[in-house]
């Protein structure tokens, strides 16, 4: 304890055992020196360590009013970086005291019986060591509060950002009639299962005619799969120019991606499904990158079915091969058709008995409110996967995407 002598409190209602605890204090090293200051009472005791940051104080067990074990109380309601090291002195005999006073946060103790320098520097030493320790750990547990606040903070600013990047407003088709009149209309759901997740979709404006629907869902999620749909969309929107083409789109979002991720250390793939809905001739054309078939509500015929690849392999997730190839599929469509996309999270949620929700019972669950509008549908549709799973809830990220046609015939320039 070289530089200034450290201020120590003696609390000691006894003249006697006060004067011997300053003489072995004054006798001991002079690398450990001391500003003691002896006061009786604790009410005393208090008012002192109420002006004065005392390094130490050491306590008598029976004082006169409040006792020793008030006054512990007190310092241990002070914050941590002003609380002094407490050893206890107790009378012979009451070593209950001492073991009390050790669990109420006194960092050691003394018999009167027993004092001597050797014990009272041990004392000293044991004391300050495990007061330092806990001031150390407290400053760390600060830090780390801190820290994580900030984390928290950019999680926050993330989880604004990525919302930020879903479309704020629907496309209209053509783009110059009112919103109401638009020949296709949209509805979604995104459900991140932490502050940030892994899923992501846009909306491409083609031409008058034509709209692009993309949806992605990046392996995992948290802030590594978040940054994947970032680059995702940033590809996306510069890849625009080729958008009217499903198989080459794909292609081109994978070679890029496969670019950039094959720089990192950790593997990263996405899966991903992107449409061309074709107003012009009423058609959609689309290309599947080891994503989930959207589900086609033909509302005119009563049926949903799967958007699946007829007599072809769907194209491989994204980021995974270089020069993949995603073939181009094609089937009618027409007014009051609705097309729903979604990421597996959606389905894959287990029920209190381990069955999974899965992709049957979604189909089933589709069809059974197949003449709802999207927002209706889609909230149903939720709640029922929610009611399956019970408290368990959803264990991955969710993203719903409705298309639904109000006609189709439009030329380039956007008349019928």
């Amino acid at each position: 304890m070289n530089g200034d002598p450290a201020p120590l409190l003696l609390v000691e209602s006894d003249p006697a055992c006060a004067e011997k605890l300053l003489r072995l204090l004054s006798s001991l090293d002079a690398d450990r020196q001391f500003a003691p200051k002896c006061v009786d009472t604790a009410g005393k005791a208090i008012e002192e360590i109420a002006s004065t940051r005392y390094a130490l104080v050491v306590l008598d067990d029976k004082l006169p009013g409040a006792d020793g074990m008030a006054v512990l109380g007190h310092i241990r309601s002070l914050p941590t970086s002003r609380q002094p090291a407490v050893i206890m002195l107790t009378g012979v005999g009451n070593e209950s005291a001492a073991v009390e006073a050790m669990k109420r946060g006194a960092k050691d103790y003394l018999p009167k019986d027993g004092l001597d320098a050797p014990s009272l520097m041990r004392a000293i030493r044991s004391a300050l060591e495990r007061r330092n320790l806990e001031q150390q750990v407290a400053r760390y547990t600060e830090q780390l509060r801190e820290r994580n606040a900030q984390v928290e903070a950019d999680l926050n600013m993330a989880r604004e950002m990525q919302e930020a990047f879903l479309p704020a407003r629907y496309p209209i088709f053509p783009r110059n009639v009112p919103p109401k009149e638009s020949a296709l209309h949209f509805c979604h759901r995104y459900l991140p299962t932490g502050a940030v997740g892994g899923d992501f979709f846009d909306i491409l404006p083609i031409s008058d005619s034509q709209a692009g629907v993309f949806i992605c869902d990046v392996m995992g999620h948290g802030v590594r799969a978040a940054l994947v749909t970032a680059m995702v969309r940033a590809l996306a929107e510069e890849l625009v120019p080729m958008a009217a083409e499903p198989g080459k789109f794909l292609a081109e979002v994978n070679h890029h991606l496969l670019g950039i991720l094959t720089q990192t250390r950790m593997p990263m793939f996405a899966s991903a499904f992107y449409l061309v809905v074709d107003l012009a001739v009423g058609e959609l054309r689309y290309s599947i990158a080891g994503h989930p078939s959207p589900l086609l509500v033909r509302r005119n015929l009563g049926t949903v079915e799967a958007l699946r690849p007829p007599g072809s392999r769907p194209g491989p997730a994204l980021g995974v091969f270089e020069e993949s190839i995603y073939p181009i599929c094609r089937c009618p469509v027409a007014p009051q058709d609705l097309v729903v996309l979604f990421t597996d999270g959606l389905y894959e949620v287990e029920g209190a008995e381990g069955d999974e929700y899965g992709q049957e019972r979604l189909l089933a669950a589709v069809n059974k409110r197949a003449g709802l509008p999207a927002s209706e549908l889609f909230d149903e549709l939720l709640a029922d996967v929610q009611k399956h799973a019970g408290n368990r809830g959803f264990a991955d990220d969710v993203c719903i995407v409705g298309v639904e046609v109000a006609r189709t015939g439009l030329a380039e320039g956007g008349s019928p």
